[in-house]
C-alpha cells in the first residue's frame, strides 16, 4: 500500500499546476470573479447617497460616476478589439460600455484635478494649468479611443494610452510638488502620497501595455477599405452596437496585461481608491 500510494503522489503537484495552467489560459473563472468587484462597486455607489448637498459634489459626483459605470463593466466585461464580450447579452455592447467610460474617465481625471487645485494652497498657476490640461488629454483620449472602436484602426488605441501616460506623468510630478511645497495640507497629503504611489507603480505598467497594444496594432493591420469614410464609420457604429464575440480565452482578453488592468481598473484598486478620496475629503 505504501509504495503504491507513494507512487500515485506526484500526480498531485502535477494535477494543481496543470488546473491553476487552464485557469491562466482561459478566464471563464476570473470573468464570474469580476461579479464580485461589481458588488463592491455598488456597495461604494450606495454608501455614497449618504451625503447630502452640503458635501464636496466635486468629489461626490465623479466618484459615484466611477462606481456606477464600474459596476456595470464588472457585470457585463468587454474588450473593444475584436468586440469580444463575456456575456452574449444586449447589455454587453461596445457602444454602450464604451459610452460610460467616456464620463467615467473623464470624471476620474477631473477628480485627480480637482485634488490637485484643492491643495495647491500656494495658488501656483502653472500646477492649476496643469490640472486643467489633464482634463483636457483625457478628452483627447476618449476621442482616439472613439475613433479606433469606429474605424478599426487599432493604431490608436496606443494614442489614447499614450495619453494616459502623460496624463500621470503630469499627476505624479505636480502631486510631488504638492506635497513637497505646501506646509498645512491638514492630514490630506495622504492622497498626495498615493498619487505618488500609483504613478510609481503604474507608470512602469503603461509602459509595458502600450508596448503590447502596439505590437497588437502591428499584427493586426486591416486592408485599406474601399468605401467612403462616413460609410465606414456607420459600419463601424453599427458593429460597436450589435457584434458580440463571445471568447473566454486569454489571448482575447489582452492576457496578463489585460487582466491586471481590468482587474485593478473596474474591480479592486481604482474603486477602492475613489472610495478613500471620499472618506478623506469628505469626512462624516
Amino acid at each position: 500500500m505504501d509504495s503504491e500510494r507513494n507512487a500515485a503522489a506526484p500526480a498531485w503537484p502535477a494535477s494543481i499546476s496543470e488546473n491553476r495552467g487552464a485557469i491562466l489560459r482561459d478566464y471563464t473563472l476570473i470573468l464570474w470573479l469580476f461579479k464580485l468587484g461589481g458588488l463592491l462597486n455598488l456597495y461604494f455607489l450606495i454608501n455614497t447617497f449618504r451625503y447630502s448637498f452640503g458635501d464636496d459634489l466635486y468629489v461626490i459626483v465623479p466618484a459615484q460616476i466611477l462606481f456606477g459605470v464600474s459596476t456595470y463593466r464588472c457585470f457585463f466585461p468587454c474588450r473593444y478589439e475584436d468586440n469580444v464580450v463575456f456575456h452574449d447579452s444586449i447589455f454587453s455592447s461596445i457602444f454602450a460600455t464604451r459610452l460610460l467610460a467616456t464620463f467615467a474617465e473623464i470624471a476620474w481625471i477631473y477628480l485627480f484635478s480637482y485634488i490637485l487645485r484643492l491643495l495647491n494652497a500656494n495658488h501656483v498657476q502653472w500646477v492649476n494649468l496643469i490640472s486643467w490640461l489633464m482634463v483636457v488629454q483625457v478628452v483627447v483620449s476618449q476621442c482616439f479611443v472613439w475613433a479606433a472602436i469606429l474605424t478599426g484602426q487599432l493604431e490608436l488605441y496606443v494614442y489614447e494610452e499614450l495619453g494616459w501616460f502623460f496624463i500621470f506623468i503630469a499627476n505624479t510630478i505636480v502631486s510631488a510638488y504638492v506635497y513637497l511645497t505646501v506646509a498645512a495640507l491638514g492630514g490630506r497629503e495622504v492622497l498626495l502620497i498615493l498619487n505618488l504611489l500609483f504613478g510609481v507603480s503604474y507608470l512602469p505598467f503603461e509602459f509595458t501595455h502600450l508596448v503590447t497594444l502596439r505590437a497588437e496594432a502591428r499584427s493586426h493591420r486591416a486592408t485599406p477599405a474601399a468605401s467612403s469614410p462616413s460609410i465606414r464609420l456607420v459600419a463601424g457604429l453599427k458593429r460597436s452596437i450589435l457584434e458580440k464575440n463571445r471568447r473566454t480565452d486569454a489571448d482575447s482578453w489582452g492576457g496578463r496585461v489585460g487582466l491586471i488592468w481590468m482587474t485593478g481598473y473596474w474591480a479592486t484598486l481604482i474603486p477602492m481608491w475613489f472610495y478613500y478620496i471620499v472618506k478623506v475629503l469628505c469626512p462624516h
